[in-house]
């Protein structure tokens, strides 16, 4: 029974042992001067300003949820094709007509955010045309939008 499981016990151990080199090698051989420059935060070569604290766009975590949705559907549509081509004609007709109907609601749901324009990244026109449909909608409303 254990022989069964040496081959991934082994390979474990040896990913192990690389990590724990590279990270000791690394530190071992490279550069131990401490500069102010190296203790900077890096952001993609640009200097930071202002606090860490600040608030960040909800466009952000808009287009991250957005990814995270219409990424899974690689998931599930990799696994289905590998199980789709090698199943009996039962399976691959009631499989087909599932993975059928799932795409139909994600090519709603895609149209969706394209037709809200959830993934345009200039705030201002955004505002602009919601303002727009807010006061073709319910011109009392306008008013306190006049902040935004």
């Amino acid at each position: 029974m254990h022989g069964d499981f040496m081959p991934i016990l082994i390979l474990i151990a040896v990913a192990a042992v690389i990590c724990t080199a590279m990270v000791a090698g690394s530190w071992l051989l490279g550069p131990k001067k401490v500069t102010p420059y190296k203790n900077s935060a890096y952001e993609c070569g640009v200097h930071p300003l202002g606090s860490a604290r600040e608030r960040f766009p909800i466009k952000y975590y808009l287009v991250a949820m957005l990814f995270i949705l219409f990424d899974i559907e690689v998931v599930f549509l990799w696994s289905w094709l590998t199980v789709f081509k090698d199943a009996d004609l039962q399976f691959q007709v009631y499989s087909f007509w599932a993975v059928m109907c799932y795409m139909v609601l994600w090519i709603i749901g895609d149209a969706y955010v394209l037709k809200l324009n959830a993934i345009h990244w200039d705030e201002s026109t955004a505002v602009e045309k919601f303002r727009e449909k807010l006061a073709a909608s319910q011109p009392n409303a306008v008013n306190v939008l006049e902040d935004i």
